[in-house]
């Protein structure tokens, strides 16, 4: 099975509600994208609500999904706008996610892959991401051709006595 990547997929109810299912089953699989498991599916649409505002004719964000063949969405990843002119020729990856009962399949590798060759055609210098450290994803994202370029010890504080290194990783795009 292989994935079709849209870019700024039409966001149906349909959609909303497949993302934010993916999101939930990434956060409870122990995925780092904005929660700490366990959450519910209405816990994590209230952040997914804001980052959909966003999207759309007009809004400065874009969407990249990869869909099943059954046009479930089983990947996906946000472009975000700083919203600052300056920082204008590149954007800020959020909320890369792939299914968990799909991990292994090459498909966040493909999703990365998509990711760098929208930021291409759009002509953006690079992408910058930020990660939670200690789950073993810097090693991911340097296979995919990032570099880490700054690390904030403690950053994140996941539970009491358990805080997590704010990693930022950035693929320069333009040479």
């Amino acid at each position: 099975m292989t994935l079709t990547f849209i870019l700024d997929p039409e966001l149906t109810p349909e959609l909303r509600d497949g993302i934010v299912s993916l999101w939930t089953a990434v956060t409870n699989a122990g995925g780092a994208v904005g929660f700490v498991p366990p959450v519910t599916e209405d816990q994590v649409r209230v952040t997914a609500e804001k980052q959909f505002a966003g999207l759309g004719p007009g809004q400065p964000d874009r969407l990249l999904v990869g869909f099943e063949p059954s046009g479930r969405p089983a990947a996906a990843l946000f472009f975000e706008d700083m919203r600052f002119d300056l920082m204008d020729h590149w954007r800020m990856l959020k909320r890369v996610m792939v299914d968990p009962g799909l991990q292994g399949r090459g498909y966040g590798a493909e999703l990365m892959a998509e990711a760098a060759r929208v930021g291409t055609a759009a002509g953006w210098a690079g992408l910058k991401l930020t990660l939670r450290g200690g789950q073993g994803l810097e090693e991911f994202y340097l296979r995919c051709g990032y570099t880490e370029v700054g690390r904030v010890p403690g950053a994140i504080r996941v539970a009491p006595g358990d805080d997590r290194d704010d990693v930022t990783m950035w693929l320069a795009l333009q040479p």
